[in-house]
Order: C-alpha cells, then sequence, then structure tokens
C-alpha cells in the first residue's frame, strides 16, 4: 500500500509514492518536464490558471502509476503541500473565476501597507503576528477594489492547496495553518480574524470550512476519481503550504528546531513556542502543521532571502564553467574569507529581511591582477552563507532558540564551503536529508495517527546522509563574516 504526495509548485507539479509501512520513497514525477510559465500583465505581477495545476497533477499521477505498475487501489492517502500565499476564488458551481495571483505577484503590497498603518503595528503583531503585507487577504481585498464584477460572484477563497483538494473531492475547505499563511487567523483569539475581514469589507461567508491538518479531511469523488485516475473513496489525509511542509519533511516540529532550503531563494524556518513577534515587518509567524487552537505553542517563523542560489545560478551561466561541481571545486582553491574580495547577493528584487530594500547583488574588494574565477565562486557561496547567518541574527533577536538545523539535499547545501560556513558562524550542526516537498506531503500519512516518532524514524532511515559541524577555525570565518557585514550595512546605509 501506498501514500501520494503533490508538491503544488509554481514551476512545476511534483507527485511522490512512499510505501505505507515504511516510510520509503517509492517515486516521483514532474509535471510539466519544462517549468510551467506564469502571466504578467503589468510589471509585479504573476497569475497561474489553477485548471492548469489540476492537469499535469492529473497527468502526473496517472503517468506514476502506470510507469511503477502500481493499482490505484493501493493508493489509501493522499497529501498536499502546495505554493503559499495564493488566492484562487470560485463560485457557488465551483468555477475558477480568474486566475490565481500567486505568491510572488506584488500589486497587494500598497494595500496590505495601508492595513498594517490603519490598523496598526502592534493590534497586527499581537492578533496576526505579521503585518497584512502581501498575503492572501490583501490580494482578496484588491479583487474586491479592482474587480467588483469578479468579487460579487465569488462564493469561497481557496489557496492553491485547498483548490486540488476541492478538484479531488467536490469539498472546499482549509485548514488553520493554511488560513494563518493568508493571514486570516487570529491568534489571540483562535479563530478567523474578523477585526482584518471587517477592515477589508470581506465577509465570513467567504472562508471555506476548516478541518485539522492532519486526518481524513475529505474524499475523491467520481468527478475526482475519473479525472485523476484513483479510487472514488481514497482521502486526503493532510495539506500544508510548502515551507510548513518542507519542515515536516526535515522532521522540524519542535521549538530549537529550523528547517533551511538553499534553491533560487534561500528560506529558514524556524519552529518556536513563542507568540512574541519583534520583527513581523521582516520575520513571517504561521501556525505550525503541529499547531492547534488549544495549544498554540508551535509557531513556524519564517524568514526568506531572495538573492541566494539564483546568485550562484548567475555566476553559472555567466562564468566559463561547465557545472556547480566546477565551480565548488574552484572555490575550494581559495582560503577562507576569498582573500578580501565580497559579494552582496541580493539581486532578486526587494528583500524582507532588509526592511523591503533593493540592495542589489554588490562586487566588493576585488583586484584584477590576482583574483580569478575561483575567488568570484568562493565569494558568492561565502556571500549566501553570510546572508543565511545574518538572518539568523534577526531570527535569534526575535526569541528564537537554536538546536540543529536541517536542510534539504539542494544545491547550496551539497556545498561543503557553504555548510561549513553556516554551521561555523551558528555554532551548531546542519544535518542534510534527500528528500522533497513531495515525498514529505506523502509520508505525512504516517501522522494521521499522531504518531511523530515513527514518522521521524521513517526520515532517518531513509533521507539522512551527513551532517556538518561547526569547524573550530571559527576566528577567520568571523573575520570575513564581519568584513561582509560591514559592507552590507555601509550600503544600506547609504541607501
Amino acid at each position: 500500500m501506498y501514500y501520494l504526495g503533490l508538491d503544488i509548485g509554481s514551476s512545476s507539479i511534483k507527485i511522490a509514492l512512499v510505501a505505507s509501512n515504511t516510510g520509503k520513497s517509492v517515486a516521483v514525477v514532474q509535471e510539466p518536464e519544462v517549468e510551467m510559465s506564469m502571466l504578467a500583465i503589468k510589471n509585479g505581477w504573476a497569475e497561474q490558471n489553477p485548471e492548469d495545476w489540476w492537469g499535469h497533477a492529473c497527468h502526473g499521477i496517472k503517468r506514476l502509476i502506470k510507469t511503477h505498475g502500481i493499482s490505484s487501489e493501493e493508493i489509501i492517502g493522499i497529501g498536499i503541500s502546495y505554493q503559499m500565499h495564493g488566492l484562487v476564488v470560485v463560485d457557488a458551481d465551483q468555477k475558477v473565476l480568474r486566475n490565481s495571483i500567486i505568491w510572488c505577484d506584488s500589486r497587494a503590497v500598497p494595500i496590505g501597507q495601508k492595513a498594517f498603518e490603519e490598523i496598526g503595528e502592534e493590534k497586527c503583531s499581537e492578533y496576526l503576528l505579521n503585518s497584512p503585507s502581501n498575503f492572501t487577504a490583501s490580494k482578496l481585498k484588491w479583487v474586491k477594489d479592482n474587480e467588483p464584477e469578479i468579487f460579487a460572484k465569488i462564493h469561497k477563497f481557496m489557496l492553491p492547496g485547498d483548490y486540488i483538494a476541492m478538484r479531488f473531492s467536490g469539498k472546499i475547505n482549509t485548514t488553520v495553518s493554511g488560513l494563518s499563511e493568508g493571514i486570516f487567523w487570529d491568534f489571540k483569539k483562535k479563530d478567523i480574524a474578523s477585526f482584518l475581514m471587517d477592515y477589508y469589507g470581506l465577509d465570513a461567508s467567504l472562508v471555506p470550512d476548516i478541518v485539522e491538518t492532519f486526518g481524513i479531511q475529505s474524499r475523491v469523488d467520481a468527478k475526482g476519481a475519473s479525472e485523476s485516475g484513483l479510487q472514488v473513496g481514497t482521502p486526503i489525509l493532510y495539506r500544508a503550504g510548502d515551507q510548513p511542509n518542507n519542515a515536516l519533511s526535515l522532521n522540524v516540529f519542535n521549538p530549537g528546531e529550523v528547517a533551511a532550503t538553499g534553491g533560487t531563494s534561500g528560506v529558514v524556518y524556524a519552529v518556536t513556542d513563542s507568540l512574541s513577534v519583534k520583527e513581523s515587518a521582516r520575520v513571517n509567524n504561521f501556525a505550525h502543521v503541529n499547531y492547534t487552537p488549544g495549544n498554540d505553542s508551535r509557531i513556524g517563523k519564517l524568514l526568506c532571502i531572495n538573492g541566494s542560489g539564483i546568485q550562484y545560478r548567475w555566476l553559472l551561466n555567466n562564468l566559463d564553467v561547465a557545472s556547480y561541481d566546477e565551480m565548488n571545486k574552484l572555490a575550494e582553491e581559495v582560503s577562507v574569507g576569498s582573500d578580501g574580495v565580497v559579494i552582496i547577493p541580493f539581486g532578486n528584487g526587494a528583500e524582507r529581511m532588509l526592511n523591503n530594500q533593493e540592495v542589489g547583488t554588490r562586487l566588493v574588494n576585488i583586484n584584477l591582477n590576482n583574483h580569478g574565477k575561483g575567488h568570484l565562486c568562493r565569494a558568492a557561496l561565502e556571500g549566501i552563507a553570510f546572508s543565511f547567518v545574518y538572518g539568523m541574527e534577526i531570527m535569534e533577536s526575535d526569541g528564537i532558540r537554536v538546536n540543529v538545523m536541517r536542510a534539504g539535499n539542494d544545491n547550496l547545501f551539497r556545498s561543503d564551503i557553504f555548510s561549513e560556513t553556516v554551521a561555523t558562524l551558528i555554532g551548531y550542526d546542519i544535518e542534510i536529508y534527500n528528500t522533497t516537498g513531495a515525498i514529505g506531503a506523502a509520508r505525512a500519512g504516517l501522522l494521521q495517527d499522531g504518531d511523530y516518532q515513527v514518522f521521524g524514524k521513517a526520515i532517518m532511515e531513509n533521507d539522512y546522509i551527513l551532517t556538518f559541524k561547526p569547524l573550530e577555525n571559527k576566528a577567520e570565518y568571523q573575520r570575513a563574516y564581519q568584513l561582509w557585514k560591514k559592507e552590507l550595512e555601509t550600503i544600506i546605509n547609504n541607501l
């Protein structure tokens, strides 16, 4: 028997199968094979058609079943991970009324900022744990203000994962974790954030029914079975946004545990038992997957670094090198600190952790006679690592205590230089696991009975690769970091 996991990303849809008795990954497929497109009608906008997500998901499920000779009757549960903060709106017949306004669309920023100022920073921090910012609630308000004829037809709003669950089951529901990522959840009253809904002029009837994060949320109906190739009655057992799900995939559930990713952007996601918020303008706070209104001691603090992996990819595309491995080998020939060369890696738009300033990418202290490709490669890896450390300092100022960081086996964390630099400067272990969001979503079926020990055991036995420990020669890393930090703060002070 198997659990099926879907990861609904903005670039692709990944579908995984894991064995239900061991949690071992059996297969992962990706649809489509090329990256999905985004519609950008105006600068800063980003939309996708939810029907495309569903079509790719169905095609991938059928391909996976056929390729691996698995009967749909052997799939006993579904888990869904999805791109966070997106908005999907449907009418009473469950028809999509407009394209989804996805996570990276910035059109609602002024709406969220105005709400933050008029409601008040103190109340937003105390009740929402966030600024309304560019989250789902603000996007829904944008539709209300700018597309009133569409808004008038809305029966329910949803997050992307809620939409996929609806297509499977015909049922519209969501989770507290999902509502919190859309900034619809009041952490103080432990209910829908009615004061924000009232401020935005949004009726409570638009909110989907709330179900538990783990357990039977709904079941595949006849239409969902016909389109997906699954059996009628197959339960949907789990749903979460991609970053809380990534934490779940890495067995991060408790205070002191941190999940990190180093893809196109970098993310640090730390679990805390504190509702205290000091950095709501720079750090997002959401109900983690194991949060319950009766036990609110599991909050996920998320810090995003836009300019991380994209920096290293830019170098790959613009240096005369063949691969990341070649770049890593060139970097290893250069000593800690890159002989004074500093790269500030924030060239992917405004950085929330830098108070939404556009710092850009900066190359500092290069000597055209002495420095070459290896210095650039090492300085880039160190610069990205230093941005993670800088982010961790912000997190710790916001009350985070850390015991361990866990990360997936992606491009950045495969680099010894990157991982050792981060581990040495933050002073604790970084454990590397070979897992994905789709595998984690599938494996979440093991948690329908709440047995976290069994779940953690499956991750350790199937996914663990290695641990990077802090190095003893910390002083030279600290000197390099302080030089980098000085250059960054000089730039920020002159903006």
